[in-house]
């Protein structure tokens, strides 16, 4: 089978002979990709990096999911897969929610900071995360009426951290 890989050559009307060959060779192409990333991976530094900063990205993306799936002890309790579908979907709708919250107000935050003369250095930026929990209620009261400004479109007012109190920080 090594003979025929390596001895393969790939013609110009070659989509039939590519598709064979993958089946042919696909495992020694498989490990030979595997081997140039390890390789890439224990080399180079920045690459490194990045890859446990996506990993790092992951890694807290799940943690918000964990934290909000707690109902039911955080247990699929649908027995069949469309339900399950629907609660994972659900949780799904729900993260990027608090995503999307996160990145608005992370946003505001930004302008008023530069609105009052503060330095915002774009590699502070970088390492911010929209995929922070602890400012969201999960357990107790929701109250669902909206203030004035809110129903208008706008934001509500951020919070002065000069001024809050030690519970609100």
């Amino acid at each position: 089978m090594e003979n025929q890989c390596l001895g393969m050559s790939l013609q110009p009307n070659g989509l039939a002979i590519l598709l064979r060959w993958s089946r042919v060779c696909g495992g020694e192409l498989g490990r030979f990709i595997k081997t140039l990333y390890l390789l890439r991976f224990i080399d180079d530094d920045s690459y490194r990096r990045r890859i446990l900063i996506q990993l790092n990205r992951g890694e807290g993306r799940h943690q918000l999911a964990r934290v909000l799936f707690h109902g039911k002890r955080g247990e699929l309790r649908q027995r069949y897969r469309e339900g399950q579908e629907d609660q994972l979907g659900a949780l799904g709708l729900v993260v990027n929610l608090v995503v999307l919250w996160n990145t608005i107000y992370m946003d505001a935050a930004l302008d008023q900071l530069r609105a009052e003369g503060y330095e915002v250095l774009a590699d502070d930026v970088a390492r911010l995360s929209p995929l922070s929990f602890k400012h969201i209620n999960m357990l107790g009261r929701y109250a669902f009426i909206l203030p004035d400004t809110v129903a208008k479109g706008e934001l509500r007012p951020l919070r002065d951290p000069r001024t809050a109190s030690l519970d609100e920080a």
